[in-house]
């Protein structure tokens, strides 16, 4: 008789408003966030072209895996797919892109695109292994809006 798995089953859902503090932790975690992108502004954003690319992997109560989809009508982009590292190389990430992919796909969508620094072997091996390849093209980008991000401790004294 097998061991009965002592954790809670993983579930993938849509990103709710109350996830936001935990989401963005997560993201802070997982080396995600960058000084030009305020990641609150990111989620107020995604909510207002509609959030329902938008998927958190859950274990139990605690928020493990995220990722925020989107599609234009040409292609879909992959933005923070975070897995918490305590949850890594079990599923979650792999799961939170087979969501996104049925969900894209359901709209019509007919190719993702996502990018990744050429310096993150890891993550870059695990797209590779499932299924995404490179393309041969340069990434370009341009701000319209500048992100300042607001400290995230009070400073004391």
């Amino acid at each position: 008789m097998k061991p009965e798995d002592p954790r809670p089953a993983l579930t993938i859902r849509r990103f709710r408003p109350g996830d936001s503090a935990e989401v963005i932790a997560l993201w802070r975690l997982c080396g995600l966030l960058r000084p030009s992108n305020d990641p609150e502004k990111d989620i107020a954003r995604k909510a207002k072209v509609g959030s329902h690319l938008f998927l958190v992997a859950t274990m139990g109560d605690a928020i493990v895996g995220s990722v925020m989809a989107g599609y234009e009508g040409h292609r879909g982009w992959i933005n923070y797919l975070a897995v918490a590292p305590s949850r890594r190389r079990v599923g979650v990430g792999q799961r939170l892109m087979e969501e996104a992919e049925r969900l894209l796909l359901a709209e019509g969508c007919p190719k993702i695109n996502l990018q990744v620094r050429t310096s993150n072997r890891e993550v870059l091996e695990f797209y590779e292994a499932i299924g995404f390849s490179r393309d041969d093209v340069l990434s370009l980008g341009k701000r319209l809006v500048e992100d300042v991000q607001r400290p995230t401790t009070t400073p004391r004294g």
